[in-house]
């Protein structure tokens, strides 16, 4: 199912609709989608490098706003969307093990966590903030920094490097992006340790 989804998103890329399929799927990842936005912003970026900024902002404002439909389905509507969701991708034992285990401070790590590497899925990180109660107007801002700072570095990635950086991103990113979420949880336990 997975490969078949993928496979489905990369011909997205060389439709001329593009640009909406790339705002609808990085609106409907932050929320229910198991595809990240990045399978579909990578192509588009190497087939048209000059409109590699408006392809970051386009994934960027998508997923922020996804995000916060994200943190709508868990204030407003936990048992009629989300868990159903979170049944769906196998993701709802995860989910309550997290909402039983976080604090406010830790929420919003991973807000940032999820947001640059998925770590934990970002679609769990939103809906969790929702049902939390997490401010909405801080959670929005912590999506735009995270979120629009990751769409953001990929287009002056491919901007300064052009599409030879495309390796690059797809095998190591994740690798650098996943390093950059563990170092960030270690220092918020390292940082709760020093509090006690």
């Amino acid at each position: 199912m997975l490969r078949r989804l993928y496979d489905w998103t990369m011909r997205l890329a060389e439709r001329p609709s593009a640009e909406l399929w790339l705002f609808v799927i990085s609106f409907v990842e932050s929320s229910i989608f198991l595809v990240p936005a990045e399978v579909l912003f990578l192509p588009m970026a190497i087939a048209n490098p000059r409109k590699v900024w408006r392809y970051g902002l386009i994934a960027a404002l998508g997923s922020i706003l996804g995000g916060v439909a994200g943190w709508m389905i868990g204030y407003y509507a936990f048992e009629a969307i989300a868990k159903p969701i979170l049944e769906f991708y196998g993701k709802l034992d995860d989910f309550e093990t997290l909402k039983s285990a976080v604090s406010l401070e830790l929420v919003m790590l991973f807000l940032f966590t999820s947001g640059v590497a998925h770590l934990p899925p970002l679609k769990v990180v939103t809906i969790l903030s929702g049902v939390l109660q997490v401010n909405l107007l801080v959670f929005f801002l912590a999506a735009v920094v995270a979120r629009g700072g990751k769409f953001m570095l990929l287009s002056w990635l491919f901007a300064r490097y052009g599409s030879p950086i495309r390796d690059f991103i797809e095998r190591r990113l994740n690798m650098i992006a996943g390093s950059a979420a563990v170092a960030l949880i270690l220092a918020y336990f390292l940082y709760l340790a020093l509090k006690h």
